[in-house]
Formats: structure tokens, sequence, C-alpha cells
């Protein structure tokens, strides 16, 4: 049984004092008890009548509803400040009422995905709950696009890695259908950690032989010779984050025994002309800083047997003045080829802290006003 906090205790006998034929009293979820309720509905006759314009939400028997209103009444107040609706609860239903038969029906709405999802075993947390809102606004039903249906892989510790957004599933679904994957979208959006997932789940499963993951070497603003060591050790930072997505999905050990035996390459893209890679999973990561030259070379490698998978964010281009993103033109060039699909993310697939989806949106509504500012010669 699911340990209670004495905040939620209190909120649980709250609602448990709200018996349906209670005289007026209506339990707000988290309201303490004795504090007068600021915004209590207007009563008739001691009851809610329909009249009221209220929806009433039955609860399944056995829902954790700690899980459902999160902690201290969170998920509650998101869902009520999304849609503008007030959300009560009398015995075993859920009470709302929004501003307009709308905003009624896009809590009720949020409230069952919540529940539905509870029910299948998924644990809500704020990044979620904010995704299924911001669905829902949409018109979009997270249940309906079975967006975690899939278990790519397991990590060492035995955690879950499935999609958690719309826009990663349709990637997940692109890279098992497609020999050549395109994933274009905002930092956040998990291109590069649900590539290496699919990569390492192809290995286990002798789909391929080994595993090739690469980057250009592109200085951000920072200067490759300033760093120390010879010319492995001024790369390595430039693939960290390829080696953290690998640790995390199979154990440093494991990953660094794979690469000593050349199973597993984590290279810089300058390491891969004149080579043919055949029965491989290869990930080409941060290519919007990959010239024309190097994109084209890159794809020419691509053996039998071969799977390849194309991440960037052509918002954050490195590359010198002047200088095409190979990323860029591939993506008109390449636009129809059979074979090669093009996954576009979103800021609303963004999977890191909600602060980066606003600072996401703020920078597009900024370089949509001001083009002329993006800093990359995109039309």
């Amino acid at each position: 049984m699911t340990r209670l906090t004495e905040d939620h205790r209190f909120m649980f006998r709250a609602f448990s004092a709200a018996p349906e034929d209670t005289a007026g009293q209506t339990a707000e979820p988290g309201q303490r008890e004795g504090k007068k309720e600021e915004a209590a509905p207007q009563k008739s006759g001691g009851r809610i009548s329909r009249s009221q314009g209220f929806t009433r939400i039955p609860v399944p028997d056995g829902l954790d509803r700690e899980e459902l209103f999160g902690n201290m009444d969170y998920n509650i107040h998101l869902i009520q400040d999304a849609a503008s609706a007030q959300i009560l609860q009398r015995g075993d239903n859920l009470l709302v009422k929004g501003d307009s038969e709308e905003s009624t029906a896009l809590a009720a709405g949020i409230l069952h995905e919540l529940m539905d999802m509870i029910q299948r075993g998924e644990v809500l947390d704020s990044q979620k709950v904010n995704y299924v809102i911001q669905l829902k606004t949409q018109g979009v039903s997270y249940s309906e696009n079975n967006v975690a249906s899939d278990i790519i892989c397991f990590t060492t510790q035995g955690k879950p890695i499935r999609p958690k957004t719309i826009g990663q599933k349709r990637y997940v679904d692109s890279m098992k259908k497609r020999d050549v994957t395109f994933a274009i979208g905002p930092a956040g959006t998990g291109k590069t950690y649900i590539a290496v997932a699919m990569a390492c789940t192809a290995l286990k499963a002798k789909k391929v032989q080994r595993i090739i993951l690469t980057r250009p070497a592109v200085e951000a603003g920072e200067n490759l010779g300033f760093l120390p060591g010879d010319l492995q050790e001024k790369v390595d930072p430039y693939l960290r984050p390829l080696y953290d997505a690998l640790y995390d999905v199979l154990g440093r050990e494991k990953a660094i025994s794979l690469q000593e035996k050349e199973i597993i390459e984590v290279v810089p893209l300058a390491y891969m002309r004149g080579r043919t890679l055949d029965d491989a999973f290869i990930i080409l990561d941060e290519a919007q800083n990959t010239t024309r030259e190097q994109m084209k070379m890159f794809l020419t490698r691509m053996g039998f047997g071969s799977r390849m998978v194309i991440t960037g964010d052509v918002t954050q281009i490195d590359l010198p003045r002047g200088k095409k993103s190979g990323l860029i033109d591939a993506e008109h060039i390449l636009k129809g080829v059979k074979g090669i699909d093009f996954c576009y993310l979103k800021d609303v697939d963004v999977v890191r802290h909600e602060m980066v989806k606003r600072i996401i949106k703020a920078y597009d509504e900024y370089y949509h006003r001001h083009p002329e500012t993006r800093g990359d010669d995109r039309k």
C-alpha cells in the first residue's frame, strides 16, 4: 500500500468527510479541515445539481489517488489552471465545472487520460502531466496514440526505456521501418538517447554486428588546439554525450568491453572517410554541424545490412559563417527518396525541465519575428 504523507492523509479524510447526502459540503482536493472554502459552488437543496454545470467523473475502485492528484495536489492545480475549471471531490466522484462547456470537457478529458495511464501502470510526473494537458488542449489523445506501449530496452538498473511523446514514438517507428532516418528537433527531445537505445537493442538481437557512433568535431566558440592531449583526447569531449548514452543503456564496463573489441566505435566524423560499413547501426549526431561534403561522405559509407540514423538541431549550427549545413542540404535533396524518412520533433517533445520548453519556444518565436538574426543561411 502506498505510504501517504501527513498532507495526503488529511486530504483523504477531507474527501471521505463529504458524502453524497451531506448538506452543502464539498471538499476540494488538498483542502484542510476547518479551512473556509474560498470558491464554494452554489447549492441547491444541499446537493449540486446538473443545472449548475458540474460533470461527475467516477474514480475507479483501487485507483491510487495520491498518484492522480500529485504531491500537494500539484496535478489538480495544473489541470484547473490549464482548463480554467474547478475540480472538487464528493465521495468516489470528481466534480468538474469549467468557465464554459469546452473547458469542462477539457478538464474531464485530462482526468480520464491520467486515470487510464495510472491503471496501465504508468508513473505520473509533472513533465508527463504537462504533456497530456498540452495534447488534450490540441485535441490529441495520449492514450489513443499508444505512446508508451513500446519498450525499446531496459537500462542496467532495470529501468524501461520507452517513447514519452507522440513525436518520439513516430521516431522509434521510423527507425524500425526505414534504412535511413533523419531526426530533426530541438535540444532535450531524446534524439541521441533513443537512437543509441535502438542501436543497442538491434545489437543484442543480432540484427547488426556493430554500432558506429560519430559526431563532427566542430568548435562551438572554442578552439580544439587549446585543449590538452593528443587528437583523440582533444575530440573525446565532443563525443561525451554518446558515451553517456551508451553507459546508461549498457553499463560502463560492458560498453568499454565492447569498444575494446571494436564492436562499438565512437569516432569523430573525419575518421569515417574511405570506409564501407556493413551490418552496422550507424548514428551521426549533431549533424547540423556537418558541411555538405561531410554529409554526402557519411551517407555513402552505408553498406549491406546497415541502418543509419542522423540527428540534429538546425537552430544550433556552429559552422563558420557562410558554410551551408549538410543537414539542411540533405533535408532539401533527400525528401521523397525511398527508404529515407524525416522525423521532426518539436518543443512539445522536450523531456527535460519544463523551462527548456519555454526557452525553446521563446527563441523560436523571436526568430520567427526576426529571421535575419538567425545566424544561418536557411531560406
